[in-house]
């Protein structure tokens, strides 16, 4: 029986183009299963159709859409069918889909929206479960849980917009009086370096919050490292067991952009974190890196997280500190796998299976109990109150 898997991809996110990316490198490189393109819009719509895999269909969007059909799911005869909207009077029955593989980088997917869309379904999924999602797509929050299991987090400070718009000159001060410049900005919820700025002074400051409040209601500052190099390794596995890449070190250590990321390659090209500049392995003392492996499993599973998992480190002065977990990392990370001897469509194996697995686990716990409290209960009486 073919294997059907849905890869949802694109979506309401700064980094929609991205994941376009991603999944197509994703679905060219399933052997062993049927992908089936979920395309969603930067309006929310659910699309699938003939070419919705390609890179190059997505050059003219309108004309794609068009090519297709609405998307959507249903659960019935205890599976879970892909149907198109409207319904074909003759053919185009529903789908049976068998696991679902999320690459939507950002809001509205890697936060854990697709994760519970997929929980409520009851469809298997690769990936962060709803939890590990959102605290991992919260800079804040994941800092906060690193810190408490004595992993190494910068210290931060996080200001909310309603507070930074009511008070501008309050926030600045604080800043000012907990952290020395140059500071690093961050919308709180957002990755690919989109609305991150590095501030020297106080009106670099205001400009960088300005910024990333464009984003986000809330931002988190911290220290600015001087003499920095960031090391990048990514996880593989779930709670039950994990192993970690080689290391790689990006660019040569300032803080990239979105451009820096993505469109650093040839013009046009469909490579997208795989393409730019980096050294695999890094460059690094093998205790060093040995060191990061370490960190980046014991953060991984710390968090609750499953599939894979792109961790970001940062080296100065000698010391480790974890930058942020990327649950969806951009091209699945499969570059990094690749240099440990792990093709990509292994990659895609190994997350499928990792999928099926905890579906199996999760079905030997009760959910529901079965109970008559419902039968003791009769709709109100509608009515006039009484005088």
């Amino acid at each position: 029986m073919s294997i059907n898997i849905a890869v949802f991809f694109g979506g309401r996110s700064v980094e929609h183009e991205v994941s376009v990316i991603s999944a197509c490198q994703a679905m060219a490189a399933m052997k062993k299963y049927n992908p089936i393109p979920i395309y969603i819009t930067k309006d929310g719509g659910m699309y699938t159709g003939e070419g919705f895999d390609r890179i190059e269909s997505y050059k003219d969007i309108p004309k794609l859409l068009k090519s297709g059909h609405s998307a959507a799911f249903v659960r019935a005869g205890g599976e879970v069918l892909l149907t198109r909207h409207p319904a074909k009077m003759f053919g185009g029955a529903p789908v049976p889909v068998h696991a679902a593989l999320p690459v939507t980088h950002g809001t509205y997917g890697e936060d854990g929206t697709i994760a519970g869309l997929c929980e409520s379904l009851g469809l298997p999924y690769a990936g962060c479960d709803i939890f590990a999602s959102a605290v991992c797509m919260d800079k804040a929050a994941s800092k906060a849980l690193l810190n408490a299991a004595g992993l190494p987090v910068l210290p931060c400070a996080v200001y909310s917009s309603s507070s930074y718009h009511s008070d501008k000159n309050s926030v600045l001060l604080d800043i000012e009086s907990k952290f020395e410049y140059p500071v690093i900005v961050k919308p709180v919820g957002l990755g690919s370096s989109v609305g991150i700025t590095k501030a020297g002074d106080k009106d670099g400051l205001s400009e960088a919050l300005e910024l990333a409040f464009a984003f986000d209601s809330r931002v988190l500052v911290e220290k600015c490292l001087t003499d920095m190099k960031e090391i990048n390794c990514a996880v593989l596995g779930d709670a039950d067991g994990a192993r970690a890449s080689v290391c790689e070190s990006p660019y040569g250590g300032e803080i990239l952009s979105y451009e820096d990321k993505y469109l650093s390659g040839s013009k046009g090209s469909a490579k997208g974190m795989g393409s730019g500049g980096r050294e695999i392995p890094a460059d690094i003392p093998l205790e060093t890196a040995k060191a990061v492996q370490e960190l980046a499993v014991r953060a991984f599973q710390e968090l609750g997280c499953a599939g894979v998992v792109r961790i970001d480190f940062m080296l100065a002065g000698g010391e480790i500190y974890i930058n942020e977990l990327n649950t969806i990392p951009g091209s699945l990370s499969f570059y990094l796998w690749e240099a440990a001897g792990l093709g990509f469509g292994e990659l895609i194996d190994e997350l499928i299976k990792l999928a099926l697995a905890r579906k199996r686990r999760r079905e030997q716990l009760t959910t529901t109990i079965d109970t008559n409290i419902l039968s003791g209960f009769s709709s109100p009486k509608l009515g006039k109150e009484s005088s």
